[in-house]
């Protein structure tokens, strides 16, 4: 029987489909829908959750999908970890499916490790990061620091190389005595995951990437089905 995996994406996101492609089981089909955003700031994000969000869950729901992820980590962290439970409920009621969000899916993966105090990478800028930081701490996580690489264009985002974002991590967090238990990579348009085991390499700690969580999720939720 085939499972379809519906993937909800920012319109310039160019990562996530790629990650989910190349990882997908047997018997089950992908079947995106995008809402229109270009920078990645707080403002454009609230403009595409109550603008544009609405038509994309219209459109996928028509595919009957059985499994819908919420593909964009900071939008899920924009309003808050209640407000988050909110939006996923309400994606779910839409499409009829079982709805999964990175932020909570990058939580549940920190949870899984035992780690307490995390380091964060993200493409984003201050007012960004400081969401996703204080969603990590409404779980009673540390944030050991955050570091941001400040880029508000969306289609720049997913024009970064694994390779930098390998050295970023390096740069940033390559220090022995203030090392954190383990780093979180954030953004579904960042190529992450494809930096992932050379950044695990390098600093000697579990990463964590947005891609990477919510594929464990879905798939476990696959597995179920």
């Amino acid at each position: 029987m085939t499972v379809r995996v519906g993937l909800i994406v920012p319109s310039s996101n160019t990562v996530a489909e790629v990650d989910f492609y190349s990882r997908m089981p047997a018997g089950a089909t992908l079947h995106t829908a995008r809402m229109y955003l270009e920078e990645v700031t707080a403002h454009a994000e609230e403009s595409m959750l109550d603008e544009h969000l609405p038509g994309a869950l219209r459109d996928l729901a028509t595919v009957r999908p059985d499994v819908v992820v919420f593909a964009c980590t900071s939008a899920g962290a924009l309003r808050g970890n209640a407000s988050e439970l909110e939006l996923i409920d309400g994606i779910a009621q839409r499409t009829g499916a079982r709805a999964i969000s990175v932020a909570a899916a990058v939580r549940g993966a920190i949870a899984a490790h035992g780690a307490r105090r995390v380091g964060v990478l993200t493409p984003y800028i201050r007012e960004l990061n400081d969401r996703i930081a204080a969603s990590l701490e409404d779980d009673g996580l540390s944030v050991a620091a955050i570091h941001g690489m400040g880029i508000v264009d969306n289609a720049e985002i997913g024009a970064v190389t694994p390779d930098q974002i390998a050295a970023f991590a390096t740069d940033k967090f390559d220090d022995g005595g203030q090392r954190p238990e383990l780093v979180f990579v954030s953004c579904t348009n960042f190529r992450a995951l494809e930096a992932r085991e050379r950044i695990e390499h390098e600093l000697g700690v579990p990463v964590v990437t947005s891609n990477q969580a919510v594929l464990e999720s879905a798939l476990e939720e696959l597995k179920v089905r």
